[in-house]
């Protein structure tokens, strides 16, 4: 892998559809927020401002835009066009493709048999108004990562094989541009809420990415966990090469997990957070694990968390404690999403971790303050300010969603994937 690769954060832009519909079954953030007012413009300006955030730390930082919305060919393909349903009509106007660590699983060049970097798109089949992401997710990876010299974008994987929903992939090292150990988290079915996740969809992956069996692991999600609202596996847990951060009931067979990880990277460092200290409950309240675990241009580790989790009580007092210790993580950043927060995404769901030599992503999806500026001034004189639940469907916000989104593909020089 070339020495100039570096891990690039590919934050989804929060879309100009951004509601609140309580599509996502087993997502308790996004259940208890169903049926309230959400507030588009002020989402896509926290998102853009979470990544001039690490812009600012000296990391590298690139964008995926907003899907198509609302979805005429969705609703056509289900006969549905027309329909009242207000769930159906609902799925077609979802924004979330925002939540980007769901747009594909991706493995970098150090990984893969034929040395390029693997993106594979999720087929999300667990949740109509996901299911529908993946064909339009993978023309846009395939104009970002364009080089075939460096990336290889499969489409998602057939949904006979389960759900591929790529936030339970984890992927641990010595350093990003080396070779890593790949861990793919299934769940099981049975419990209150669907398993996102499942095994035969996740080795297919590996497959396709030309993995080498010995540095990759398969690992049984805990159904306490699910249960308890942990939608997927980053609810619970978040890796930055040697470092895992995890709460202690996030996996089956926690104990073993640690073992076949350290097995295969001695150099690993896992940091356990107990139940006795912050509760299941409180854990996926707070979304602490939901974090973005990074690699500073120094060398030390910083988790950039929400601002929930630094005002949760619990968790701030496990953090300050933590801090005070010597172990990896040397700091603690909070930032503002609350807009994505309130449906059922934290810092970790907006962004997708790529590591690759961004000379070869196609330039026009890397994050710069002048192209920060442009999409700021993109969104606040276009993005609705407001979307209440009774306005799905109306052609008259259409009509806004549309045009809003179509400005911003111009003025990013990104038109042809209207």
């Amino acid at each position: 892998m070339s020495v100039a690769c570096r891990e690039i954060n590919f934050d989804g832009i929060i879309g100009p559809s951004h509601n609140y519909a309580g599509l996502s079954l087993g997502n308790l953030a996004s259940a208890s927020h169903a049926g309230d007012a959400s507030f588009p413009r002020a989402a896509a300006l926290q998102g853009l401002a979470k990544m001039r955030h690490n812009l600012a730390l000296g990391l590298a930082q690139g964008f995926l835009l907003p899907l198509p919305r609302p979805n005429a060919r969705f609703l056509a393909a289900i006969g549905a066009d027309g329909s009242k349903d207000r769930r159906l009509l609902a799925a077609a106007w979802s924004a979330s493709s925002m939540w980007t660590a769901n747009a594909a699983t991706v493995s970098p060049a150090a990984d893969c048999a034929d040395g390029r970097c693997h993106l594979t798109a999720a087929n999300l089949v667990t949740m109509p108004h996901r299911a529908q992401e993946w064909p339009d997710t993978v023309r846009q990876l395939r104009l970002a990562f364009a080089d075939a010299a460096h990336f290889a974008v499969h489409d998602a994987v057939p949904p006979c094989f389960g759900d591929e929903g790529a936030a339970n992939h984890m992927r641990m090292g010595v350093a990003h541009a080396e070779p890593g150990l790949e861990i793919f988290v299934y769940g099981t079915s049975g419990g209150a809420f669907p398993a996102r996740q499942h095994e035969q969809a996740s080795r297919a992956v590996a497959r396709l990415h030309g993995l080498d069996p010995a540095r990759t692991l398969f690992v049984e999600q805990n159904p306490e966990a699910i249960a308890a609202g942990a939608f997927h596996n980053d609810v619970v847990a978040v890796a930055n090469e040697r470092v895992l951060f995890t709460h202690e009931q996030a996996f089956a067979d926690p104990e073993g997990t640690y073992a076949a990880i350290r097995q295969r990277l001695p150099e690993a460092e896992i940091v356990v957070v107990p139940a006795s200290a912050v509760s299941l409950a409180n854990a996926i309240k707070s979304y602490l694990f939901n974090a973005q675990l990074l690699t500073l241009p120094g060398g030390e580790m910083a988790l950039v968390i929400p601002l929930e989790a630094w005002e949760h009580p619990r968790v701030r007092a496990w953090l300050d404690a933590m801090l005070a210790g010597n172990g990896p993580i040397r700091q603690v950043l909070p930032v503002d999403v609350r807009q994505s927060m309130a449906n059922g995404g934290g810092p970790a769901c907006l962004r997708l971790r790529v590591v690759a030599d961004p000379a070869h992503v196609d330039p026009r999806f890397l994050l710069d303050e002048a192209r920060a500026e442009r999409i700021a001034a993109v969104i606040a004189a276009l993005w609705p300010e407001q979307i209440d639940p009774a306005d799905l469907g109306r052609e008259s916000l259409a009509a806004t969603v549309i045009a809003a989104r179509a400005a911003l593909l111009e003025e990013l020089d990104l038109a042809r994937l209207a």
